[in-house]
């Protein structure tokens, strides 16, 4: 610590590239050792990366906080809330030029992930941070470096990562409302079970870009229909009831602004955990669930959507679809068999978010346009055979297609955001009023065609760099390309977007996508991979790992791969 002291105050008022000379550097302080794993370049720059580590002599947790695995990730989780209030509490912030003085952790949402920003093991506890280098202008700060990392640092990390500091009844709830969590997921499938939806669960958000709950005093708390109540077991908070929903075909109707979609959209987000108080977590959906939507530009190459879309004038080959500028029908067809090729077992849809011809043909429609006239089989006719023959379920969005009536397994109705089964209304309306459309498909399904991703194709180089870059959660630099994921709806985190980049440069750097594995291959030896040795497995730098990563599902990740305009696959017989 003294020594740092001194290079701090030897350095003082020089050029900003002197900073470096602490690159590589590990420092002892009192309770923590502080490394200095990369150091920026320039004040406006990106912050420099360390890791601050207590070894549990001095941080104390006992093992119950972080085994087993489910609650090792809740309890970084939690530490990393902790260090990010912290920060404003026990340091001045921002002193000097661009983005120097401050000190920094990936600040997590409200769901709880795999993260990179802090580790705990039986050795020690690890922060993996960053800090702006105190400048002014171009020229070394010493006084103000040394104020930051010697006289704020040690009361943040006394405060953030010891034991002995944290409010333990806080804490364990969090560790436990986690577990409760993964435990009620596991539970599903015993059950028969693709979501389930706690009584008292608050679903609507504060705002489109703020995803903390709907103050209680605003929102209508959930509270299961008759007719689909049951109880899940909890490890620790014991039974919960609440709506469970079957595998199967369910529907969600109800007026416009009853909560039709604010529903979907907790089931969708509910494939993660979330914090306590939250509203969401009792709330848990099958771990594969995805969100497909129509996706009118996007890119797709070689699909079979001949499924959904045949019979194409001039002879198009659906069978291998491509095309630059997928339109919205294709564009659905196409997300709907990339995310089954990938292994999702729940579709969840929303009919505001579809293309209408790909959804129904009506009758009038039908006897208009001839079937050998129309190329698309739409997904009505599709959706009973997805699980029927693949064991796929659907929840889907309804509004104006009471045609779908027809094929669902269950009505939910919702009224002011207050659910319903109305499945035997539904039921006794389709046989006072047929819909008089004629099924237009009397084949099978069909298989997944697997698709085997070209590693020349993907290239995360921009001249002789790697340029890797997260923009949000909405867009991916990888190389000279800019992957669009504004429409992967499942991806909650900026951090998982550079994760998922880190992903794929590592599967082309270790040879994983080495032209002969599938997609789905690639993706699950990657999953298997973090499963045994941590997210931090696939930093280029390993022992150094970034601390602003978020694992994403093996869906999501398919899903960017997918959307890499440069992709070229071959298709295995």
């Amino acid at each position: 610590m003294q020594k740092l002291r001194q290079v701090f105050s030897r350095i003082d008022g020089r050029g900003y590239k002197s900073y470096k000379e602490l690159q590589g550097k590990c420092f002892l302080f009192p309770d923590f050792e502080l490394y200095f794993h990369h150091i920026q370049g320039d004040p406006f720059a990106a912050p420099s990366q360390l890791a601050v580590r207590v070894y549990q002599d001095m941080a104390g947790f006992p093992l119950k906080s972080f085994q087993p695995p489910i609650r090792q990730v809740a309890l970084s989780d939690y530490l990393t809330r902790i260090f990010y209030r912290n920060i404003k509490r026990f340091t001045r912030g921002s002193r000097g030029s661009g983005k120097s003085g401050s000190f920094q952790i990936d600040r997590p949402g409200q769901e709880v992930l795999e993260r990179t920003s802090m580790t705990v093991n039986e050795e020690y506890v690890e922060a993996r941070i960053f800090a702006g280098m105190p400048a002014a202008g171009r020229k070394v700060l010493g006084r103000e470096a040394a104020e930051m990392f010697i006289d704020e640092l040690p009361g943040l990390v006394r405060n953030s990562l010891l034991y002995s500091s944290l409010q333990k009844e806080e804490l364990f709830n969090h560790l436990y409302t986690v577990e409760d969590q993964d435990a009620m997921r596991s539970g599903l499938v015993e059950k028969g079970l693709v979501a389930f939806v706690a009584d008292g669960s608050i679903l609507p958000r504060n705002s489109g870009v703020d995803q903390r709950p709907l103050p209680a005093e605003k929102a209508v708390a959930f509270q299961a229909p008759s007719g689909l109540e049951i109880e899940m077991t909890r490890p620790h908070a014991g039974k919960v009831r609440g709506m469970g929903i079957p595998g199967g075909v369910t529907l969600i109707v109800g007026g416009g602004y009853h909560g039709k979609s604010t529903l979907l959209r907790a089931l969708e987000q509910s494939v993660y955990n979330h914090i306590p108080g939250d509203g969401r977590e009792n709330v848990v959906a099958d771990p594969k669930a995805f969100k497909i939507r129509a996706e009118d530009g996007r890119r797709v190459e070689k699909v079979n959507i001949s499924s959904f879309i045949s019979n194409l004038p001039f002879g198009q080959d659906t069978s291998r679809f491509s095309s630059d500028e997928a339109s919205g029908s294709p564009s659905q067809a196409a997300n709907i068999i990339e995310a089954l090729e990938a292994g999702a077992k729940v579709l969840l849809m929303d009919e505001d978010t579809s293309a209408t011809n790909f959804m129904i043909r009506d009758m009038r429609m039908q006897l208009l346009v001839a079937k050998d006239r129309e190329p698309i089989t739409p997904f009505i006719d599709r959706v009973r055979q997805l699980y029927r023959e693949r064991g796929v379920s659907t929840i889907l969005v309804i509004g104006g297609a009471g045609d779908y009536f027809d094929v669902a397994d269950n009505v939910i109705m919702m009224d002011v955001y207050s659910p319903a089964l109305v499945t035997g209304e539904a039921r006794e309306i389709t046989c006072r009023y047929p819909s008089g459309r004629r099924q237009e498909t009397e084949d099978n399904f069909g298989e997944i065609m697997d698709r085997i991703p070209q590693p020349g194709s993907i290239n995360p180089y921009k001249g002789r760099k790697v340029k890797l870059k997260a923009q949000g959660l909405d867009n991916l630099q990888l190389g000279n390309n800019d992957i669009d994921l504004h429409q992967v709806e499942q991806i909650m985190d900026p951090s998982q977007n550079r994760a998922a980049g880190e992903m794929i440069f590592y599967a082309l750097k270790e040879k994983i996508i080495d032209g002969k594995k599938t997609l789905a291959e690639i993706i699950g030896e990657l999953d298997d991979i973090i499963d045994g040795n941590g997210l931090e497995a696939i930093s280029p730098n390993p022992g150094q790992a970034r601390g602003d990563y978020a694992r994403p599902r093996a869906l999501e990740v398919a899903a960017v791969i997918n959307r890499l305009r440069t992709l070229m696959v071959k298709t295995k017989i």
